[in-house]
C-alpha cells in the first residue's frame, strides 16, 4: 500500500538523520496537543507516538483541546515553556491556532501539523487525503444503490478534514443523476448526538435509502437509528475505526469505511520532525497518507 511506502521511505529517512544526535546523547522533548482524545482514532495516534518516543528515548507532552481553541493555545504556551523541541499539532481550528505556531516557531521549535493542517509557518503537515476519503465512501454508496435514490450526510465538527470529506462526497453524488441528496445534517461525529439526529432524518425522508458519515463515531450512532427502525437504509463512513470494520464484516447496513491511518500519519510526522533537526535541509512541505477502502471483502481482516 502506497501509504506505507511512504512511511518506510520516511522513516529510512529519519535514521539516516538521526544516528548522530543519538551516538551524542541528546535528550529530545517533544509536545503534542490533540483537537481531541474522545475517538479511538486519536487514542491510537497517542499509542503509536508513544511508542516511537520510547524506541527514541524521549520525552512526550500530550495534551487534550477538547475542541476549545483558546484552551489549545495555552496548551502550546505551557509546552514552549517545558522547552520542547518539536510541536506536534492536532489543530482543533485552523486559523485560531496561527498564533500559536508563530510562538512555537519564534522559539526555533519544530512545527508539525498532523491530520489537519493549521494557519501560520508550519514546517510540514502530515494528513489524510480527506477529501479522496469522502470521495470514495460516496462513491462506494452510490454504486451500491444502483445510482439512484435519496441520500443524506451526517457532518460534523467544521474543521478542515471534516469540510474536505463532505466536499469529496458530494462531488461523487454529483456524478449520479439519479442520487438525490435530500439532507444534510450535524452529528457532531457523536455516536449519542447522530443517533438522534439521524433518527429524524429517518422520519422526515420515507424515501432515504442511503446515508454517509463523515466519521464512523456517528456512523455507530446512524448504525443503531437505522437498525431500530427496520429500514434497509444502507451507510458508509471515514475513519476505519475498529468497531466500523467489526460492523462491516457482520453484514450490517453499515456496509464500507474508507480507512485512514493515524498511527502512519504520526508516525510519518515525527520522521518529519526528527529529519529537519538534526539536519536535513530539505524536508517535505506536505506528506499524503492515502486512503483504503474496507468493506465486506476486507473488513474482518483490518486493523489500524
Amino acid at each position: 500500500m502506497k501509504h506505507l511506502f511512504g512511511a518506510a521511505s520516511a522513516v529510512a529517512l529519519t535514521l539516516a538523520c538521526a544516528a548522530p544526535a543519538w551516538a551524542q546523547g541528546d535528550s529530545l522533548k517533544i509536545g503534542m496537543t490533540f483537537q481531541e482524545m474522545n475517538n479511538p482514532y486519536f487514542v491510537s495516534m497517542q499509542e503509536a507516538l508513544m511508542g516511537a518516543a520510547e524506541d527514541l528515548g524521549a520525552e512526550v507532552i500530550v495534551t487534550d483541546a477538547g475542541h476549545d481553541v483558546a484552551k489549545q493555545i495555552s496548551d502550546v504556551e505551557d509546552m514552549l515553556q517545558q522547552d520542547i523541541d518539536i510541536l506536534l499539532l492536532n489543530p482543533t481550528d485552523s486559523a485560531g491556532i496561527e498564533a500559536a505556531v508563530r510562538m512555537a516557531k519564534e522559539q526555533g521549535v519544530i512545527v508539525v501539523a498532523v491530520d489537519a493542517n493549521a494557519n501560520g509557518p508550519v514546517d510540514t503537515f502530515v494528513g489524510s487525503k480527506n477529501r479522496d476519503a469522502g470521495y470514495q465512501s460516496c462513491k462506494y454508496l452510490a454504486e451500491e444503490l444502483g445510482g439512484e435514490g435519496d441520500v443524506a450526510i451526517l457532518d460534523g465538527i467544521p474543521v478542515v478534514p471534516i469540510l474536505e470529506r463532505v466536499e469529496g462526497c458530494k462531488e461523487a453524488f454529483g456524478e449520479y443523476a439519479g442520487i438525490t441528496l435530500v439532507d444534510t445534517q450535524n452529528g457532531r461525529q457523536d455516536r449519542s448526538v447522530a443517533l438522534g439526529v439521524v433518527e429524524n432524518m429517518i422520519q422526515s425522508h420515507q424515501n432515504l435509502v442511503g446515508i454517509f458519515s463523515v466519521n464512523d463515531g456517528g456512523a455507530m450512532g446512524a448504525l443503531a437509528a437505522i437498525q431500530g427502525s427496520g429500514r434497509d437504509i444502507k451507510l458508509t463512513s471515514v475513519d476505519g475505526a475498529p468497531e466500523a470494520a467489526e460492523a462491516i464484516a457482520r453484514g450490517t447496513p453499515f456496509i464500507e469505511t474508507t480507512a485512514q491511518f493515524p498511527r502512519d500519519q504520526v508516525r510519518v510526522g515525527l520522521a518529519m520532525a526528527l529529519a529537519q533537526k538534526w539536519g536535513a535541509r530539505v524536508v517535505p512541505s506536505v506528506v499524503p497518507i492515502d486512503v483504503m477502502v474496507v468493506d465486506a471483502k476486507n473488513a474482518a481482516d483490518f486493523s489500524w
